[in-house]
Order: structure tokens, then sequence, then C-alpha cells
């Protein structure tokens, strides 16, 4: 078992503006809105031509039940006082899912904090979950915290994702792996899919922290350095993560189908177990075994493609 220090952010350095919970509310509307047409929602197609793409603000108004001008003004990121029950009738306007709603609600009905900012929670991760980690031999399984930072894992996470401790602890954090790593790319066969989830992911946290100082940075970094990670933030899209099929492509034993499951903490929202297991008696279990008989071996074969800052590993092409 493996833990991650907590990357806190250097206090050296001035902390990065926060994200403008009035500008994210408005583009998430504006983007929810304009992916509905009329037909999806009931509504005759009628009146002068279209300009921009999805419903017109007075039919979004329609559906909910409010005035154009009160919608307006919520679209424009102007979301005080809204009452649940207008928020919940938007949302089914919208055809909003669970993790949109949370998203939706917590931008226009943000929690009170103080003005002065307060430093950031120490992760830690529980004793019994290090045991647990322990404990799950032969499945991969590690501890993600908030921004999707690594906090623990076990030798047969690093032994499918590659040695998290030989990296840096601020480099630990799922985001930048899966931008930022040219190796990351090739073990996810479906990568296009792993990243659309990872900023669905972020765009959820953002939601809830927006005066997060390191996740400013985070997506200030990510959307310098790269093309699509910038295109995906851009969509608004959030997801809460939970349960599915990856496929690996792993230097050593090839392809793995691997079915992963998200346990969510009760005493923390901002932690999880993952796990990933493949199904019995199949050749993605055989490759599991494989790599858990090869132990500390496997783990030091892997070490040299877990590199964020873009240099070419082993197992990777070019």
């Amino acid at each position: 078992m493996d833990v991650s220090p907590d990357p806190s952010y250097p206090s050296d350095h001035a902390a990065p503006e926060p994200l403008d919970r009035r500008a994210e509310l408005s583009e998430f509307l504006r983007t929810r809105r304009a992916r509905l047409q009329p037909q999806d929602v009931g509504l005759p197609e009628f009146g002068r031509a279209r300009r921009v793409p999805g419903l017109r603000r007075e039919e979004l108004a329609q559906l909910a039940g409010v005035s154009v001008a009160y919608y307006t003004r919520l679209e424009q990121g102007n979301g005080r006082n809204v009452s649940a029950e207008v928020l919940d009738a938007i949302a089914r306007a919208l055809r909003l899912s669970d993790a949109e709603h949370a998203h939706l609600t917590h931008m226009a009905k943000p929690a009170q904090h103080k003005k002065k900012r307060r430093p950031a929670r120490v992760q830690r991760v529980r004793t019994g979950l290090l045991h647990l980690l322990d404990s799950l031999e032969g499945i991969p399984a590690y501890v993600s915290g908030a921004r999707s930072d690594i906090l623990a894992w076990n030798p047969m996470a690093a032994a499918v994702f590659g040695d998290w401790g030989a990296l840096p602890p601020e480099e630990r954090n799922w985001a930048r792996l899966v931008f930022l790593s040219p190796a990351y790319r090739d073990l996810f066969v479906e990568w296009d899919s792993k990243a659309s989830d990872m900023v669905s992911y972020l765009r959820l946290y953002a939601g809830c922290h927006p005066d997060d100082p390191q996740l400013s940075a985070l997506v200030g970094e990510l959307s310098v350095k790269n093309d699509e990670f910038r295109r995906l933030w851009a969509t608004h899209n959030v997801k809460e993560k939970g349960h599915g099929t990856k496929l690996i492509r792993h230097p050593l034993v090839g392809d793995m189908a691997l079915s992963y499951e998200t346990l969510h903490l009760p005493d923390d929202p901002e932690q999880y177990v993952v796990t990933y297991h493949a199904e019995p008696d199949s050749a993605s279990a055989e490759a599991l075994r494989l790599l858990a008989s090869w132990g500390a071996d496997a783990r030091r074969a892997d070490v040299e493609r877990v590199d964020p800052g873009g240099r070419a590993g082993r197992g990777q092409a070019g």
C-alpha cells in the first residue's frame, strides 16, 4: 500500500483567481439549452429562423413556468434568491441528469462562506481504508480525493496504472496524468471517453468548490497545455463517478477489460475508493493474475511510462 502526501498549494505563490460562479452558471444553462430542440420537448417548431442551435430562452421559460425576464436573469448568472422549486422546474425543462441538477443547485444557491479564504483542508486517508487496500490482493484499488488527486493505492493499482510513488505528490492527479502523459493516452484504449469523463468529474467538483485555488491552478495549467482539455472544459458537461468498464492496453500483458466500482465514503464526500476487477476465468483475469505474480517486478517495469511531463516511456510508441 502506498500513500501520497497531501499536495498543498505553494504558499510562496499568489493563489490563482477562483472560478467565476456567475459565469459558470450562465454558460452551464446556455450549453444545456443549446443541446435541446423544440421537438425534443414537445414544442412546435415555428417562427423566425434560428440563428443558434437549441431552444430559445422564451421556450425554456415557457416549459419551466417562469417569466422570460426571470429566466434571462438566471441565465445571466444572477441566481440570487432563486427557489429550489424554480430550479427543479428548470432542471426538468432542460432534461438534466441527477448530477447536472445537483450542479445547477450548487451554482445557483451556493453555500454561504466567509469572505476570508480558509486554508485548504489537508486530505487524510483513514487507517481503516489503508488496511482495506492492503487486503485487496489481486484487485487494483486506490483512494481518490478532491480534484481527483490520487491519495493512496495498493500494489496491484501500481502494477496496472504505473508506479505513482515515482511521481512528485503534486503530479499524482488523474486529470494531469490523462491529459499530460502520453503513456496514459496509450494505456486507455478508449482515451476519448476517459478524457471526457475526467473533465466531467472536475466540472462537478468545481460547482461545489469554485473558490478552490488548487482547482483553479489545475484548470489553468491544463487549459494552456492541452487543447482537448480546453475544448472539453468548454462543454460544461458534468458527471458523477460510478461504475463501468475500461479497456486497458498494458505494455506487459496486453489488452484487459476491467470493470470498476466507485465506493463513496459517507464520512468524507470528497474521497472515494475505486476498485477494478476482471470477469472470472477471462483472459483479463489471467492478465491480472500474471501482474500479481510478478509483483514488484511489474511495478518497476512500469515506472518509466508514468510521466506527465510528456517524455516518452517504456511501452509507448514514439
